[in-house]
């Protein structure tokens, strides 16, 4: 039951924000506005204020802004013609489709600003274990060191340990170390170990031999450095949600790794009952995923919208009718069958979920 309410929470939210970046920005520009719906399908909830119908709508799973003369077989009058969508300036047009996902982005900005100055527990880098004739242990590191600085740049928490060492490329570094009462600095040089990336290729990476000690401080930020931050972890999100949409085109990645729904209900349950702050940074990493794959240029997804105004920009006329809609017809059908390919996979991981689970019944 706390997946199915976290994951209408989650997807209310983020379709809410979409739908009103498209929304305040049509008002904006003075398009008359329809319908602003939450959820396609039967209404189960509507009111009228003023032109605009607003509406909760029974299938959760998106929502749209329905704008005067987005259609051209649309009958208006002189007045109406003039607050249509379609005889808007290519820029205008770009700016309401572009909103949507812009507002997502806003949402996760906001979302980790707020959180970064509440605080957010990190690991001490405070060293827990040191691993046998590694690089750490022949340079003479012992458990309950706390490390206060590599090659002169501060350490704050266990992050950036690997950081600075992931960037030393193996060669040499000089490790500031506090133990007990005692401040001294060592040598260490980093050996290469071969591994996985969380995208199942196989990478070298640098490492000395150590694991964190099961230690946390919170971490505070002022305003400034929470929203400079915030915006960094919201563009870097953004570039590994690209990345793996490459890859899964270029086949490196599985397309079997992609979630849908049921998914998504489940993590969103996962991160509900472990509180609320994860909850709401997973809300912020679920917008930013929204926001990018909306851009991407497939008819029927802003992004698809957004590339034939851009086209309209450049050629100062428009694309003819029939040519985009054929175009939107041949992405709603690509849009349907991947629908269906995530639902199938989350299908899939339940059943074999639930037949784990059979298992250990069994061998009780």
């Amino acid at each position: 039951m706390i997946s199915l309410v976290s994951l209408i929470i989650l997807l209310g939210v983020l379709i809410f924000v979409h739908e009103f970046g498209h929304f305040i920005m049509a008002r904006r520009f003075g398009v008359g506005i329809l319908k602003f719906s939450l959820g396609f399908g039967p209404p189960l909830f509507s009111k009228r204020i003023g032109e605009t119908e607003y509406l909760i709508s029974l299938i959760p799973l998106g929502g749209y802004v329905k704008l005067l003369g987005e259609s051209p077989e649309e009958e208006l009058t002189p007045e109406e013609a003039e607050r249509s969508f379609l005889k808007q300036t290519a820029w205008k047009k770009i700016g309401i489709v572009a909103a949507g996902p812009i507002f997502n982005f806003l949402l996760a900005i906001l979302i980790f600003t707020v959180v970064f100055i509440y605080g957010l527990p990190v690991l001490k880098a405070k060293v827990g274990s040191v691993q046998p004739d590694s690089a750490a242990y022949k340079a003479g590191l012992l458990s309950g060191d706390e490390i206060l600085s590599i090659d002169n740049s501060l350490i704050k928490q266990w992050q950036d340990i690997a950081e600075r060492i992931s960037k030393s490329k193996g060669y040499t570094v000089l490790i500031k170390i506090k133990r007990r009462s005692q401040i001294f600095e060592v040598e260490v040089k980093p050996e290469p170990h071969t591994g996985k990336n969380i995208f199942g290729e196989t990478i070298t990476t640098y490492k000395i031999g150590i694991t964190p000690a099961n230690e946390y401080f919170v971490e505070r930020l002022n305003p400034f450095s929470s929203l400079v931050t915030a915006i960094e972890r919201t563009w870097q999100i953004s570039q590994l949600t690209i990345l793996s949409v490459i890859k899964i085109i270029k086949g490196t990645l599985s397309p079997r790794t992609l979630g849908g729904p049921i998914m998504i209900a489940q993590m969103a349950g996962t991160q509900l009952r472990e509180g609320i702050t994860p909850f709401i940074l997973f809300m912020a990493v679920l917008s930013i995923n929204l926001g990018v794959l909306n851009l991407l240029p497939i008819p029927v997804l802003d992004g698809g919208h957004l590339l034939f105004y851009f086209i309209e920009l450049v050629f100062r006329r428009e694309i003819n009718i029939k040519w985009r809609e054929k175009a939107q017809q041949v992405g709603f059908v690509l849009l349907i069958l991947l629908m269906l390919f995530v639902l199938w996979m989350d299908v899939e991981k339940l059943d074999l979920q639930l037949l784990k689970k059979f298992e250990k019944v069994i061998n009780r």
